[in-house]
Protein backbone atom coordinates (compact mmCIF):
# COMPACT_ATOMS: atom_id res chain seq x y z
CA UNK A 1 0.00 0.00 0.00
CA UNK A 2 1.95 3.43 -1.01
CA UNK A 3 1.47 6.38 1.05
CA UNK A 4 -1.03 7.73 -2.46
CA UNK A 5 -3.95 4.92 -1.42
CA UNK A 6 -4.27 7.23 1.75
CA UNK A 7 -5.04 10.28 0.32
CA UNK A 8 -8.43 11.45 -0.05
CA UNK A 9 -9.45 12.07 -4.12
CA UNK A 10 -10.10 15.23 -4.41
CA UNK A 11 -12.61 16.05 -7.26
CA UNK A 12 -13.51 19.50 -9.51
CA UNK A 13 -16.01 20.00 -6.61
CA UNK A 14 -13.88 20.21 -3.79
CA UNK A 15 -12.01 23.26 -5.03
CA UNK A 16 -13.25 26.80 -4.89
CA UNK A 17 -12.64 29.88 -7.74
CA UNK A 18 -9.67 31.19 -7.19
CA UNK A 19 -7.60 28.11 -6.27
CA UNK A 20 -4.36 28.15 -8.56
CA UNK A 21 -3.88 24.36 -8.52
CA UNK A 22 -7.28 23.64 -9.33
CA UNK A 23 -8.26 26.98 -11.89
CA UNK A 24 -5.31 27.11 -14.63
CA UNK A 25 -2.35 29.12 -12.64
CA UNK A 26 -2.27 32.93 -11.50
CA UNK A 27 -4.29 34.02 -14.85
CA UNK A 28 -7.08 31.93 -13.72
CA UNK A 29 -6.63 32.97 -10.28
CA UNK A 30 -6.78 36.78 -11.27
CA UNK A 31 -9.79 36.09 -13.17
CA UNK A 32 -11.39 34.29 -10.59
CA UNK A 33 -10.84 37.03 -8.14
CA UNK A 34 -11.89 39.55 -10.61
CA UNK A 35 -15.45 37.79 -10.85
CA UNK A 36 -15.42 37.94 -7.00
CA UNK A 37 -14.66 41.42 -6.97
CA UNK A 38 -17.35 42.48 -9.69
CA UNK A 39 -19.67 40.40 -7.89
CA UNK A 40 -19.12 41.61 -4.28
CA UNK A 41 -19.27 45.45 -5.63
CA UNK A 42 -22.75 44.60 -7.38
CA UNK A 43 -23.93 43.36 -4.32
CA UNK A 44 -22.67 46.39 -2.41
CA UNK A 45 -24.16 48.70 -5.09
CA UNK A 46 -27.85 46.87 -5.57
CA UNK A 47 -28.06 46.86 -1.23
CA UNK A 48 -27.14 51.17 -1.60
CA UNK A 49 -29.85 51.24 -4.86
CA UNK A 50 -32.67 49.43 -2.96
CA UNK A 51 -31.90 51.47 0.46
CA UNK A 52 -32.03 54.95 -1.56
CA UNK A 53 -35.17 54.24 -4.05
CA UNK A 54 -38.97 52.84 -3.56
CA UNK A 55 -38.17 49.98 -6.16
CA UNK A 56 -38.74 47.60 -3.13
CA UNK A 57 -42.21 47.68 -0.90
CA UNK A 58 -40.69 50.06 1.88
CA UNK A 59 -41.46 46.94 4.87
CA UNK A 60 -39.21 44.50 2.88
CA UNK A 61 -36.07 46.91 2.23
CA UNK A 62 -34.54 45.01 5.96
CA UNK A 63 -35.63 41.55 4.14
CA UNK A 64 -33.98 42.77 0.93
CA UNK A 65 -30.85 43.71 2.32
CA UNK A 66 -30.24 40.71 4.54
CA UNK A 67 -30.82 38.47 1.40
CA UNK A 68 -28.28 40.39 -0.15
CA UNK A 69 -25.63 40.49 2.78
CA UNK A 70 -25.83 36.80 2.55
CA UNK A 71 -25.22 36.68 -0.65
CA UNK A 72 -22.08 39.30 -0.03
CA UNK A 73 -20.82 36.53 2.68
CA UNK A 74 -21.06 33.44 0.56
CA UNK A 75 -19.07 35.31 -2.52
CA UNK A 76 -16.57 36.11 0.00
CA UNK A 77 -16.33 32.57 1.41
CA UNK A 78 -15.86 31.18 -2.13
CA UNK A 79 -14.07 33.69 -3.91
CA UNK A 80 -11.46 35.13 -1.48
CA UNK A 81 -11.72 32.83 1.27
CA UNK A 82 -11.73 29.35 -1.09
CA UNK A 83 -13.98 27.81 1.76
CA UNK A 84 -14.51 24.14 0.13
CA UNK A 85 -15.92 20.86 0.69
CA UNK A 86 -12.46 19.73 0.35
CA UNK A 87 -10.42 17.66 2.55
CA UNK A 88 -7.60 20.54 2.86
CA UNK A 89 -10.18 22.75 4.18
CA UNK A 90 -11.10 21.51 7.40
CA UNK A 91 -8.84 23.87 9.14
CA UNK A 92 -10.17 26.71 6.86
CA UNK A 93 -13.85 25.86 8.35
CA UNK A 94 -13.11 25.38 11.83
CA UNK A 95 -11.32 28.71 11.41
CA UNK A 96 -14.17 30.31 10.10
CA UNK A 97 -16.50 28.32 12.77
CA UNK A 98 -14.44 29.76 15.56
CA UNK A 99 -14.46 33.49 14.37
CA UNK A 100 -18.06 33.38 14.03
CA UNK A 101 -18.91 32.33 17.74
CA UNK A 102 -16.68 35.07 18.72
CA UNK A 103 -18.22 37.44 17.10
CA UNK A 104 -22.00 36.13 18.47
CA UNK A 105 -20.28 35.79 21.92
CA UNK A 106 -18.96 39.56 21.64
CA UNK A 107 -22.21 40.44 19.94
CA UNK A 108 -24.60 38.83 21.84
CA UNK A 109 -22.68 39.70 25.50
CA UNK A 110 -22.88 43.36 24.70
CA UNK A 111 -26.44 43.09 23.91
CA UNK A 112 -27.16 41.09 27.23
CA UNK A 113 -25.21 43.85 29.26
CA UNK A 114 -26.87 46.56 27.64
CA UNK A 115 -30.50 45.31 27.99
CA UNK A 116 -29.89 44.92 31.74
CA UNK A 117 -27.87 48.52 32.19
CA UNK A 118 -30.92 50.00 32.49
CA UNK A 119 -31.84 47.64 35.86
CA UNK A 120 -28.41 48.76 37.48
CA UNK A 121 -28.54 52.16 37.37
CA UNK A 122 -29.28 54.56 40.45
CA UNK A 123 -32.85 56.56 39.99
CA UNK A 124 -32.13 60.08 39.55
CA UNK A 125 -34.38 62.58 41.03
CA UNK A 126 -34.85 65.79 39.65
CA UNK A 127 -34.29 69.16 42.60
Amino acid sequence: MSPQDNEPVMSEFDSAPGDEEAQGGVIGAIRNHSIGLALAILLTVTSFYIAGTHLVWHPSIPVAITVLAIAQMGVHLVFFLHITTGPESTNNVMALAFGVLIVFLIIGGSLWIMAHLDQNMMVMTQT
